[in-house]
């Protein structure tokens, strides 16, 4: 072991955003180790004071490209809470099957292109489309399926359109649900081999014990709508997200840190996995049985192995709602309309990251406040606390493969760093 370990990795690669890992160890002492978000602050909750309500969502799907769906469906409950909009049973179905698009889209995404390429020990996607064209082939029409999956319903993926306040403003044609269907079972044979692919792959291998913490329905896995759950004991209404959030400041990070029971918590499928394992689909506890993944894990770096279950569960769930769209046959109709003009609401989702929150205060139709609470910077203080006890453990190694390892620690969480970024509570006079 030297006497002085200095890592310092800027950016981190194969993550949305930037951030850097920085590491100074003098004689095995541990005296530096941080994740820093260098992000500029977005200032998406300024924007949309005094905007109509209406607005709301098709401004917030702009905080990502990867979860545009997740961030309209959350703003959407927000506004549709404040406003007493109740919504027909078509706008649910057809706003659960979008969102399972988007999560499909994400982790399939993350599993493939960000995370495989270190299991497959090559720099990137572009290589391994080379050594292991088969594999990238596979997460291409994957991913064309979680887009259709999205366009159908919405309009399109990055950024939804047809989604509105109380419903819908475009509904598919049978025609276009008949394809879908059709399309789900041309792809089980990737399925298939998505789990075959992660059986065959060596996580590496760390625990650390944390709160784990996700939204939770009792008829339904996760997604849409729920209360805040915790693996250390406790259920929350999603209006008290500030209680359980408590989020702080750090000098060294644009991204707030948040703790709840503990120093930090987690969140991400794997927390979603661990808290809601029993509402999956049969198909993904197969999964989960074949790919070694159990309630009790408490090594972050299979928050991926998190994500391959969810996506077994979300396309056997995506057969079933199409399934039930096309026996009902959906139909024209108008938006469900606000029963008031002023109110306050939360809404809440778990895009693929982890708990997201949106809350809006509207007052005659424009709304006069607003704050969102995003998974990733709910991460970075458990992300911080995970590289604290693995840097220790990897003293031996040269310097690079102490940064590698501590980059795909980050990478496991699939930080969206840019979406995490409010760090400012700014005010108009």
């Amino acid at each position: 072991m030297s006497e002085r370990i200095k890592i310092d990795v800027h950016h981190i690669t194969r993550v949305e955003g930037h951030g850097d890992i920085v590491v100074d160890v003098v004689n095995g002492e541990l005296k530096q180790c941080e994740l820093q978000v260098t992000e500029t602050p977005r200032f998406f909750e300024a924007m949309l004071l005094e905007r109509p309500y209406a607005e709301a969502s098709f401004l917030t799907s702009r905080i990502c490209g990867i979860c545009a769906v997740g961030h309209a469906t959350t703003s959407l409950r927000a506004t549709e809470k404040a406003l007493g909009i109740e919504l027909s049973e078509q706008t649910k179905l057809l706003r659960r099957l979008n969102f399972l698009g988007e999560i499909l889209d994400s982790h399939i995404l993350h599993a493939y292109m960000l995370v495989a390429p270190d299991l497959l020990n090559v720099g990137s996607v572009f290589p391994l489309a080379k050594t292991a064209p088969e594999v990238v082939l596979r997460a291409l029409r994957m991913k064309k399926l979680a887009g259709e999956i999205c366009q159908a319903i919405s309009g399109r993926h990055t950024h939804p359109i047809a989604m509105t306040v109380g419903g819908f403003t475009h509904f598919p044609k049978t025609a276009v649900l008949y394809q879908l269907r059709e399309a789900i079972e041309a792809i089980q044979p990737d399925l298939t081999a998505t789990v075959e692919l992660y059986q065959s792959l060596a996580m590496p291998q760390f625990e650390r014990e944390t709160e784990y913490m996700a939204l939770r329905r009792e008829d339904t896995y996760g997604f849409i709508d729920g209360d805040i759950v915790s693996s250390d004991n406790g259920r929350w209404p999603v209006e008290e997200y500030r209680s359980v959030t408590n989020e702080v400041v750090r000098p060294h990070s644009s991204a707030k840190h948040c703790s709840n029971q503990r120093e930090s918590y987690m969140v991400g499928a794997l927390s979603r996995f661990k808290l809601n394992a029993d509402l999956l689909h049969p198909q993904a506890q197969a999964a989960a049985t074949a790919l070694g993944l159990t309630q009790d894990c408490t090594n972050p770096y299979m928050n991926t192995v998190a994500q391959v279950v969810e996506i077994v569960h979300c396309i056997a769930e995506a057969e079933a709602l199409l399934d039930k769209l096309l026996q009902m046959e959906v139909v024209w109709e108008e938006p469900a309309q606000p029963t008031r003009l002023s109110g306050e609401g939360v809404g809440a989702c778990e895009v693929p990251r982890g708990m997201l929150f949106h809350h809006y205060t509207i007052n005659e139709g424009k709304i006069t406040a607003a704050n969102c609470i995003i998974p990733t910077n709910q991460n970075v203080a458990n992300v911080e606390a995970d590289m604290r006890t693995l840097v220790p453990t990897l003293l031996d190694l040269p310097e690079p493969e102490i940064a590698h390892r501590l980059e795909m620690l980050v990478r496991a969480y699939d930080p969206c760093i840019s979406c995490s970024t409010h760090l400012l509570d700014v005010k108009f006079v």
